[in-house]
């Protein structure tokens, strides 16, 4: 979910509008509807289009109430409003902490117009009812974005009354309108003037407003949390909290998931960012695998450094290179496997630019998904133009992901762990053989181990001049995925570089890849059979390096 203007992540739904979002039961009986506003209450933190909203609600005979900004705003634009401290007779007090926190407010909003003794009560105590209550919520998503901002600074953008307003609002939405985001205005107005707020668009409302608040909480919590204001999981580790709550937006339904009788659908977890929020700028709809291959390459393309082009099919990377030039990665990266990479997902790490586009629609070339940080409009010209696929083909620019967790599902509960960010860096390397590698062979195995890791296990890459030659992955044996890495490399393996995301407890692994050809070897190192593993790669003649990280990839 991304961070807006409201202070919390982004709820709004698609622009069909909240009318086209139909749930299998109403909130209320269809046939109730409210007919008249005859009081509302303003008190937004985001005033988009509030002096808008307020004048016509106004002008339909509304009477209007707002907290003090809202009201001199609303003053200043000529409407007539009346203060919340004014209709309560108490100011608000505590440096605004408490505004609304009052029995007329919250019995005015609260109370069930169609029971005598909540009618009975309001009389004898001055309270008037509150049809429609438009709020929503300090900034705290963004104060705690802000280099350097203190706790006490986020403290005191924890909203109190707002959420108040809300969560009462929606529970009586029966009687009351809970309104939190000014994209929905329009449609309020159109509603009230065609008398038709029938239950079923309340429930909506408060369904709406009960995800903003309860996202808003959420990120109060992480927030917290991360300060050490609360314990963490039960073994003392702060990283996992004992309690989990995940929000995320629905972008959209998916034609169907993995498979025709699978239904599916696309969220946004908080933060934003990634595929959720790629611009697609072309083709047909994204399918489930579609995003699945895409969110491969779109992580297998993020981790170098130099422009990179990567291939994937299948959840796999079937082609990879860098290169100085993005064009001429595009090309090695599709000739390291051109069977494969037909049909396939192309990611890259630059801009995709219009010699690039025109090498992609070359003849001969398929490709399902293209995604780059950007698409320059030549380069989209060229590919729309494409013959036979050019309008179906899918086009994303696509922003980085924030967040550094990632969740899956498994039957009954969820598991959660840290992001594999870890990236092989020069200093890693351990030289555990007599030669150690040329400057060329330590560039290679640095570019074998960063495909690796992005590699189905157990994984085995050939890689040579930064280009991926071989691929084997997913293998329930690791000298079986070395045979497909070599027969996928064919003459390439001669010269090349080996890498392997985890240990080798024997040495027939790489003695398949040193028979092909192969030159030097990187490993994460670790088993009890390291010193002979050395030893027969000292036998060999090749370099070999452990790194002491296993990049396994289930």
């Amino acid at each position: 979910m991304e961070a807006d203007g409201l202070g919390c992540y982004d709820l709004r739904l698609p622009s069909r509008g909240l009318a086209a979002r139909a749930h299998n039961k109403p909130a209320v009986d269809l046939s109730s509807f409210m007919t008249t506003i005859s009081r509302a209450l303003l008190a937004p933190f985001d005033k988009r289009g509030i002096v808008e909203f307020a004048r016509a609600l106004n002008d339909g005979g509304t009477q209007l109430l707002a907290t003090s900004g809202t009201a001199r705003k609303l003053q200043e634009a000529g409407i007539p409003v009346q203060e919340v401290a004014d209709y309560t007779g108490f100011p608000e007090m505590l440096g605004g902490r408490v505004k609304t926190l009052h029995p007329k407010i919250h019995g005015g909003i609260l109370a069930r117009r169609d029971d005598p003794e909540h009618r009975a009560q309001m009389e004898a105590h001055g309270i008037g009812p509150i049809d429609l209550v438009c709020v929503n919520l300090y900034p705290f998503v963004e104060t705690i974005a802000k280099p350097g901002v203190t706790l006490a600074e986020a403290v005191e953008q924890i909203d109190i009354g707002g959420p108040c307003m809300l969560r009462a609002a929606a529970k009586n939405h029966a009687h009351v309108v809970p309104v939190i985001d000014p994209g929905d205005y329009a449609e309020i107005l159109e509603r009230i003037g065609a008398g038709s707020l029938d239950g079923e668009f309340r429930g909506q409302l408060a369904a709406k407003a009960f995800a903003h608040t309860a996202t808003y909480d959420r990120a109060i919590t992480q927030y917290l949390a991360g300060q050490g204001a609360t314990t963490g999981a039960e073994d003392g580790d702060d990283a996992f909290p004992a309690t989990l709550t995940l929000q995320a937006e629905r972008v959209r339904t998916l034609r169907y998931g993995e498979n025709p009788h699978q239904s599916a659908a696309i969220y946004r977890l908080p933060g934003g960012g990634g595929l959720p929020d790629a611009d697609v700028l072309n083709g047909k709809p994204l399918s489930y695998n579609n995003l699945q291959d895409a969110a491969a390459a779109f992580s297998a393309v993020g981790v170098h450094e130099d422009p990179t082009c990567v291939v994937v099919k299948h959840a796999n990377p079937c082609g990879v290179a860098s290169h100085d030039d993005l064009l001429a990665a595009f090309r090695r990266a599709w000739e390291g496997d051109p069977i494969s990479a037909f049909g396939g997902i192309l990611a890259f790490n630059r801009p995709l630019t219009a010699d690039v586009a025109e090498a992609i629609a070359e003849p001969g070339r398929f490709v399902e998904v293209i995604i780059a940080p950007a698409i320059e409009p030549d380069a989209l010209a060229i590919l729309q133009a494409k013959p036979k696929w050019g309008k179906n083909v899918r086009i994303l620019a696509c922003p980085e992901a924030s967040g550094d967790r990632e969740v899956r599902t498994l039957p009954g509960g969820l598991l959660v762990q840290e992001l594999d960010r870890k990236v092989t860096e020069p200093a890693d390397l351990k030289v555990v053989t007599k030669r150690a590698p040329s400057e060329a062979e330590v560039a290679d195995l640095l570019f074998a181990q960063r495909v690796c890791k992005h590699v189905k296990s157990n994984a085995i890459v050939l890689a040579k001049d930064r280009q991926l030659v071989g691929v084997g992955a997913g293998q329930m044996s690791r000298v079986d995925s070395a045979v497909m890495a070599v027969r996928k490399a064919g003459e390439k393996a001669q010269g090349a570089v080996f890498a392997s995301d985890a240990f080798l407890p024997f040495n027939d692994a790489l003695e398949v890849a040193l028979e092909a050809g192969a030159t030097a070897a990187i490993q994460p190192g670790g088993s009890k059979n390291d010193d002979k593993c050395v030893a027969f790669a000292d036998a060999r003649g090749i370099a070999m390096v452990f790194t002491g990280t296993r990049h396994f990839l289930h």
